[in-house]
């Protein structure tokens, strides 16, 4: 009778862990008016990206960005808003002062250019002719010693226009929503999953020994400033240089569309001379923290209120603009899902904590140093706060609406959305795709098994506009900011009340892994 009683016990214990709990129709209805009919999408919206302006990882803008989220947050009325540093970041603090560039020969033409992230500056306003570096082999780059000090040095095409006769804004299709309900792990609908070729490590690495000795030559000659072609419609994308505190300042280097680009590469090729004139001022600085903002509508339950529901996106952005799409509308979104439950005096049993993190362009860092708090990667050991982690919600993918959510492969979380979602379905909430997505900051917690997803969502013009300086306010889908924010909202209360928690991927944290980025 005893080992009856326990294994009773045992069950209830189970069932009681997997419960998956809708909250009531009543509160569906206070979230949905309170996030529609007093939306402050557009306020913050101007706020994180015409306020903020650009953000990039341990940069003085981004400093100035964290202390004035911090003081919004504080108006809003939240718990314990703060800043955290979590990692140290070898690159440093860097930030643009002043950016011009134009050719004046054959003719005068000013251009639209984006400096490579730590990167140097010139010595005022530099003028010189232009040499086009067609470097293929250590012979080719021999031909050109003696020749760079003094010059602008434009790095070869790597790549022309063409025409796209396909929509600038896109949206999914019913029958893609459908195929990412196929489970990839059977083999089914895997047609978009990327597989690496064969490669020439031998290859791989003398080209990397060449671009070695090719950036060595360009510094030791003193060559007035590199120029690659990236980008196009007269809009440069942004990158980063290789460079951690402590180097010699690295040569200045600018990214300039293609059109522009390949137009100076074919004069060269011409027989024309080509000449232009820059300043840069770029400013290294001595910050190396990488900073995550934090705050929360604290947990009222005794027995549940330190466990956290998790709601976040990066507040990092590149440095070209103010980061509308990637990702102010991913901080805007967990902003405003906060002031609904805020304002409309939600009191959950579970914490609900926004993080608004640092350094995920440069590899996750800011997510990766809030896991580290969960998860002892040297002792392969789960943390305290491991126990405590009940879901987090991560968006990342631009400002279209949530269509759905990824599930990571964990069979164990579809019946909690299912449950959850009933009320969110008409607004267009109805995917639950058990496949994966990467390359955002879910992926730091999912490696070590945990509840983490990253929305489905309309790509509208994302691809064409991320990473360049056009990811401004104009990149802000308002309305379906809107519905993002009620959706996440909902699915947040639902997670902090449930009575039952997604558990972890079974077999973790004992198969978690480094996550490599």
């Amino acid at each position: 009778m005893k080992k009856l009683i326990i294994s009773l016990s045992a069950l209830f214990m189970t069932m009681t862990a997997m419960a998956q709990e809708c909250q009531s129709d009543e509160l569906a209805y206070r979230v949905k008016s309170e996030a529609f009919s007093n939306s402050q999408i557009n306020d913050l919206s101007e706020f994180m990206t015409d306020m903020l302006g650009s953000r990039l990882a341990a940069s003085q803008m981004k400093q100035r960005a964290d202390k004035l989220v911090v003081e919004r947050l504080q108006k809003m009325g939240l718990s314990n808003p703060r800043v955290e540093n979590v990692w140290t970041f070898e690159k440093g603090a860097w930030d643009v002062e002043k950016t011009y560039a134009a050719m004046t020969a054959p003719y005068y033409c000013a251009y639209t250019v984006n400096p490579v992230a730590w990167t140097g500056s010139t010595n005022g306003l530099v003028k010189g002719e232009c040499v086009l570096l067609d470097v293929k082999t250590k012979e080719d780059l021999a031909k050109y010693k003696g020749k760079l000090g003094g010059k602008v040095v434009l790095m070869p095409a790597q790549q022309t226009y063409t025409i796209s006769f396909e929509p600038l804004a896109s949206r999914f299709t019913d029958e893609q929503l459908k195929q990412l309900e196929n489970d990839r792990r059977a083999g089914v609908g895997g047609a978009n999953r990327m597989r690496m070729g064969n490669i020439d490590m031998s290859a791989y690495m003398a080209m990397r020994e060449l671009r070695r000795e090719m950036t060595k030559m360009i510094q030791d000659e003193k060559a007035l400033c590199v120029i690659q072609g990236s980008g196009s419609f007269n809009v440069p994308s942004a990158t980063g240089g290789q460079y951690k505190v402590g180097d010699p300042e690295p040569t200045p280097m600018l990214l300039m569309p293609i059109e522009d680009h390949g137009r100076m590469c074919r004069l060269i090729q011409k027989g024309e001379k080509v000449e232009m004139e820059l300043e840069l001022k770029n400013k290294f600085s001595a910050n190396q923290n990488i900073s995550n903002v934090y705050a929360e509508i604290p947990g009222t339950d005794p027995k549940l209120k330190n466990e956290v529901v998790l709601l976040g996106g990066h507040l990092d952005s590149w440095h070209g603009s103010t980061g509308g799409a990637d990702n102010a509308s991913g901080c805007i979104v967990m902003m405003e899902a906060m002031r609904i439950l805020k304002d409309l005096g939600v009191k959950p049993k579970r914490t609900i904590r926004l993080a608004l993190w640092g350094g995920e362009e440069q590899g996750l860092y800011g997510s990766r140093g809030y896991a580290k708090k969960l998860y002892d990667e040297q002792k392969k050991k789960a943390l305290p706060e491991y126990n405590n982690f009940a879901l987090y919600l991560n968006m990342d993918n631009g400002s279209g609406r949530f269509r759905g959510i990824y599930l990571e492969q964990n069979d164990l979380a579809k019946p909690f959305f299912e449950a959850w979602k009933a009320p969110i379905e008409s607004l267009g909430f109805t995917t639950l795709s058990p496949n994966t997505t990467g390359s955002t900051d879910h992926e730091s917690f999912n490696t070590l098994g945990l509840p983490a997803y990253q929305f489905i969502q309309d790509a509208l013009e994302y691809r064409r506009t991320y990473h360049t300086i056009m990811d401004t306010y104009e990149r802000l889908s308002l309305e379906d900011l809107k519905i993002d924010a009620a959706i996440t909202a909902w699915l947040a209360i639902c997670a902090a009340n449930d009575s039952g928690r997604i558990p972890v991927k079974p077999g973790y944290p004992e198969a978690s892994k480094p996550l490599r980025y």
